[in-house]
């Protein structure tokens, strides 16, 4: 049984994708469960995060976002049987890859996918669904009538918070970086209900930031947003206005309201002392998104495995819908090889029955 791994170089920055050969143990302890993968989501592999967790191995599995069918049970599971359907995340230290024929798991990561909800569906969302609950609900404490904005809303992680606060009734504003990206925001539609647009205005910044503060401002009548979530945020000026490639932090404090949350996901955000005084003056909040707290911490397990059946009820109802690219398993490689330069983006591998 082969399976996917990243390996580091020694100096410690290149990573390189090297198939490995696997094998099973014989026999399953008490709480792991034996599946058969199905699909497999990929993305990027956060080096810095495993690091200051303590993980630091020769290989690491990649493709932890899984969806398959239980072959095997050990002798104290409660929670599933063989040949029902599951999805789960498979923890950081996990020995097996997702891109294995067969993995073993305990059933505590592990919830039933429902009949009729595509493979390549949740494998594409769950990952980025974790982190959108976990910002809004968690971080945020979202409730309906607030107005959001969104950064870089046609990123995988951006498109599942656009949905789950349209769904719970706030106003949202976005960003493009591309004219595709433009179009395609605008043209976000419920599945099912009245057809309004998911997004209140998409605001382009492709051709450089100035417009993001005046546009955030005339949509919500000077008062600034109530939540802010961003995917990375510049901490200086870039020289040139062409290298634009995000927003800079005094804008999202600019566009914060009285009282408003910012939920960044740059891990080495500093605020200077006067960005500090601007937020005590607004009495606004920041905080960090680290999607991976769930499956590090067994503090609140119960309530990240409710979180993960939220999100399967939600995808099977057409609530969320991602946007991924699929790629057949010969070319998880290069799929993996493409996200380590593009995290933003979402590739599935869909096991045929050849693999």
């Amino acid at each position: 049984m082969k399976g996917l791994y990243c390996r580091v170089n020694e100096r410690d920055v290149e990573l390189q994708f090297v198939i490995k050969e696997m094998s099973l143990p014989e026999a399953l302890s008490c709480h792991q469960v034996r599946i058969e993968v199905k699909a497999c989501g990929l993305s990027s592999v956060d080096l810095q995060l495993l690091r200051e967790m303590k993980i630091q191995k020769e290989l690491i599995s990649v493709g932890r976002e899984v969806v398959g069918v239980v072959k095997q049970v050990g002798s104290k599971v409660s929670l599933f049987q063989p040949e029902e359907e599951v999805v789960g995340i498979l923890p950081l230290d996990c020995p097996f890859s997702g891109l294995c024929g067969f993995i073993d798991i305990d059933e505590q990561y592990l919830v039933h996918k429902p009949v009729q909800l595509s493979c390549v569906t949740v494998a594409a969302a769950l990952r980025d669904a974790v982190g959108a609950y976990t910002a809004l609900h968690t971080l945020a404490h979202m409730t309906a009538w607030q107005s959001v904005l969104v950064v870089d809303g046609a990123s995988s992680f951006g498109l599942m918070c656009i949905q789950l606060a349209w769904y719970h009734g706030l106003k949202v504003l976005t960003t493009s970086y591309s004219p595709q990206d433009h179009t395609f925001l605008e043209q976000l539609r419920p599945t099912v209900g009245v057809q309004d647009p998911l997004v209140a205005r998409v605001i382009p910044v492709y051709k450089g930031p100035s417009e993001l503060v005046p546009a955030v401002l005339e949509e919500t009548g000077g008062l600034g947003v109530d939540i802010v979530i961003d995917s990375g945020v510049r901490l200086h000026e870039e020289e040139e206005p062409e290298l634009y490639t995000g927003p800079h932090k005094h804008d999202l404090i600019d566009v914060l309201a009285v009282g408003g949350r910012w939920v960044t996901s740059h891990p080495h955000l500093q605020l200077d002392p006067p960005d500090c005084s601007y937020l005590h003056l607004k009495s606004a909040s920041l905080s960090f998104l680290n999607p991976e707290v769930w499956t590090t911490s067994s503090a609140q397990h119960g309530r990240y495995l409710h979180i993960l059946k939220d999100i399967v009820d939600k995808l099977s109802s057409g609530v969320l819908r991602p946007r991924p690219e699929e790629f057949p398993l010969y070319e998880a490689t290069v799929a993996m090889e493409t996200l380590q330069r593009h995290p933003k983006k979402k590739a599935v591998v869909k096991f045929s029955a050849e693999d």
